[in-house]
């Protein structure tokens, strides 16, 4: 897809009533540009997340879907619309290229085709309306499963009947695990690269997921008993029969370490907790309660010490008495979620920070801090397992209330309730926790920051005028695009550690800073390297980041204007080959083709010359040579083709790999055609060493093989002749020389009076492959790339 020119405005001065004219048209036009705003047309705010804007769009194709309009000759247009809003806003690099340009920011084939109102209503989102399933995506899928929560994830695709005869099933295990294991669920419809890269190739694929260990997958029958005791199997925290040889040295351990005791008595009258009640809760308080049972009908004795005639289940907290009222909580229901919550709500709170020990607490450890405004709520509970869950990674937690020490708060602009950790150097390096306020997310974000390089910015350590490197990602805590590049920005930071330091800045907050460096969207990323700002335009990953970066130190395309143009591509030398991309930054196709033409530029480097002319600079010299659309690649030729002459590209696809094969099909050729006298006289009987390319005219991969020898057929030019030979024109000679599939690549090498017809098979399609076999002396290699057999 292209983006037209930009019109110009007409020259002139113009009168009154034209310029009544204007403004009218003007106040319409942003009338309509409002209507058509796809967060509006979709009823949802800039800040909506992925699954809000999928039930907005979800509840819209009930109503408005063609189906259900039959005699509506405007449904069609009217559902392509919000079919479109839907498209873009779901996807991250999308969302952010509408955000900063607008609708001429983007391909115009996003939501051209929708599904019938049937796949909307039964198919689409299986688990976007259950609470107790937690619908992952590629933003979030990786720092949940290595969390070191235990997740039983259930991959699914919509239309597959065996995934919807599941659902209810999976409801009902999530709503009975609930607390215990995380039960998920990833849509390979929308994830698709996400499930391949997972090794899904069938639905519905159950597996669970433990941080640092392999997924086990799940080959039983669906039904929930069989699914219930797989997932308890993970549960493996100890469940303590207490007796009078350990009772007591088992609570005063556990006491000591600041950990109290869960304890049902089991009786012959009353009632006590079951066995897999008592397993669950050991898992949903791993690391702060102990679970015990005593049996009271053989140990009556023992309970009647615990002042226990009858079953009933007590919670024990650190230095608890009998004797000190009061002091035991006993529980009145055998619910394990109603257990958990009153001993949550139990537990003492998270350490309290103040200004006065805030420095010194965090100038020599790792902390995770939450600061809080004086309120108290669920979260503030669930906060309380970050100890627990943290305390392997050597990361202490507290908080710290902003209502007592406002100037400590005000200093590090915290506004709100939020969790920030800070890198054991005191307050000079920290990072704000901006992703969802789950454990599974704080405790990812904990472990990634820690060992990361990126730091929260603030106007006293801006670096606009540093020496060193850095990367400044300006964002806003409500911009779905802008919280998953944060873990892409920590991943990248840690492969250039060193080399390069990293930062985010909240425009929310330093409204400013953003202004002053001219922030239109969220997130821009940019490179300050001393004098010279650099933004990135590409895919928010952490190797798109990292090629960007590896672009700027070592360019491997070349920044064009009209002298460099006229200068280095049309005085181009005889043997240069130039490839040009004509741009425009607002265009959202040119912003998809960045990344992918400075990959090409790095795989053909050696060889083709690769530049770019941004044509919203030099909009007059871009129409002086006839571009008429963005982008526009064109490949001028070696000499003595004149000057002007260039090929322009059509290609439907613009990765680097076909830009490429489309590139290197324009080299002079440096093979040469054989016959089968040619064959036996100047390779099997001549003094030179040969390299052969086998191949047929109808054979694909032949035909996107062929660039790639002439390639290497350039680098082993001089010591090494290359031929191809045409094995549908001459079948016999290739079936001669033992040729059973197509493309085949031999070498020949020239052995005095011997020639080794017959080499060994190699599984390669790499020209770098065939230059370091193709060593004069060695014997005869034969490489089977994959193609037709014969």
């Amino acid at each position: 897809m292209f983006c037209g020119l930009e019109p110009r405005a007409p020259s002139g001065h113009r009168s009154l009533p034209q310029m009544k004219l204007l403004l009218v048209g003007w106040l319409l036009a942003s009338v309509w540009a409002e209507a058509q705003d796809y967060y509006n047309l979709l009823g949802v705010g800039r800040e909506a997340t992925v699954r809000e804007i999928r039930q907005a769009f979800k509840k819209l194709a009930l109503t408005m879907h063609p189906d259900k309009k039959p005699n509506d000759k405007s449904a069609h247009d009217a559902f392509l619309k919000i079919n479109r809003a839907y498209e873009v806003l779901k996807d991250e690099d999308l969302r952010k290229k509408y955000d900063k340009y607008g609708e001429k920011g983007l391909d115009e084939q996003q939501g051209g085709r929708y599904e019938s109102w049937n796949y909307y209503r039964y198919d689409f989102g299986i688990y976007d309306e259950d609470l107790e399933i937690i619908t992952l995506d590629r933003g979030d899928f990786d720092a949940a499963v290595n969390s070191g929560e235990i997740w039983f994830i259930n991959f699914y695709f919509p239309r597959c009947s065996h995934c919807h005869q599941l659902a209810p099933t999976w409801r009902e295990v999530a709503k009975e695990m609930d607390g215990v294991i995380r039960i998920g669920a990833v849509n390979c419809g929308d994830n698709g690269h996400l499930c391949r890269s997972k090794g899904i190739n069938s639905y519905p694929s159950l597996y669970v997921y433990r941080a640092g260990q392999k997924p086990e997958k799940y080959f039983g029958d669906r039904s929930k008993d069989s699914l219930l005791q797989f997932s308890m199997h993970f549960i493996t925290t100890t469940v303590t029969e207490l007796w009078q040889g350990n009772v007591f040295t088992e609570i005063e351990q556990a006491f000591s370490s600041g950990v109290g005791w869960l304890i049902t008595f089991c009786s012959e009258t009353g009632d006590c907790l079951e066995s897999q009640t008592r397993q669950k809760l050991a898992g949903m308080m791993e690391g702060l309660v102990r679970v015990g049972w005593m049996d009271c009908s053989s140990k009556a004795a023992l309970c009647e010490g615990f002042q226990v005639t009858s079953g009933a289940t007590a919670y024990f907290p650190p230095g608890s008495s009998l004797q000190q009222q009061g002091s035991v909580l006993w529980l009145q229901t055998l619910d394990s979620r109603e257990i958990y919550n009153q001993i949550i709500n139990h537990l003492p709170d998270l350490p309290l920070l103040t200004k006065d020990t805030f420095q010194s607490q965090l100038a020599h450890h790792r902390w995770l801090v939450s600061f809080t405004f004086g309120e108290k709520n669920t979260a503030s509970n669930e906060h309380k397992k970050l100890k627990a869950m943290l305390r392997n990674d050597h990361i202490q937690v507290g908080r710290l209330d902003c209502m007592v020490d406002a100037e400590l708060c005000l200093s590090l602009y915290i506004q709100k309730s939020c969790l920030a950790v800070f890198k054991g150097m005191g307050v000079s390096d920290f990072e704000v926790h901006h992703g969802k306020n789950v454990l599974y997310n704080i405790v990812g974000f904990a472990r990634e920051s820690v060992s990361a390089h990126v730091t929260t910015l603030l106007p006293d350590n801006f670096p606009s005028d540093r020496k060193e490197p850095w990367l400044v990602d300006f964002f806003t805590p409500w911009c779905p695009p802008c919280r998953a590049l944060l873990p892409e920005l920590r991943k990248a930071s840690i492969q250039l550690a060193g080399q390069m330091r990293f930062g985010t800045l909240d425009c929310t907050i330093h409204h400013h800073l953003c202004s002053m460096y001219k922030i239109q969207a969220y997130p821009t990323t940019v490179i300050f390297n001393r004098s010279s700002l650099h933004e990135y335009e590409g895919q928010h990953s952490a190797d798109g980041i990292l090629e960007f970066i590896q672009d700027l130190a070592s360019p491997s395309v070349s920044v064009l204007d009209p002298e460099s143009f006229q200068r280095r591509v049309k005085g181009r030398a005889g043997g240069e080959i130039w490839a040009v991309d004509f741009y425009a930054p607002w265009c959202g196709p040119c912003q998809a083709l960045l990344p992918e033409w400075r990959r090409m530029a790095r795989l053909v480097a050696g060889q083709v010359m690769v530049g770019s002319m941004d044509c919203q600079k030099h909009q007059s010299f871009c129409r002086s040579q006839g571009v008429r659309a963005y982008p526009e690649i064109r490949l001028y030729p070696s000499q003595p083709s004149p000057a002007d002459t260039y090929m322009t590209y059509s290609g439907w696809n613009r990765d680097a790999q076909s830009l490429r094969m489309w590139t290197l099909s324009a080299l002079p050729r440096v093979s040469v055609d054989l016959s089968p006298e040619s064959f036996r006289d100047l390779v099997l009987l001549g003094p030179d060493h040969w390299v052969l390319d086998f191949y047929a005219p109808w054979c694909g991969p032949c035909q996107h093989f062929a660039p790639e020898f002439e390639v290497l057929a350039r680098m082993v030019k001089g010591e090494v002749r290359s031929g191809k030979l045409d094995c549908q024109a001459h079948q016999q000679t290739c079936q001669s020389a033992g040729i059973t599939a197509y493309p085949t690549v031999r070498f020949y090498p020239h052995l005095g009076t011997r020639r080794v017809r017959f080499g060994e098979p190699i599984d390669a399609l790499s020209y770098n492959v065939y230059s370091d076999d193709i060593l004069p002396g060695k014997a005869s290699v034969e490489l089977w790339p994959v193609g037709y057999t014969l």
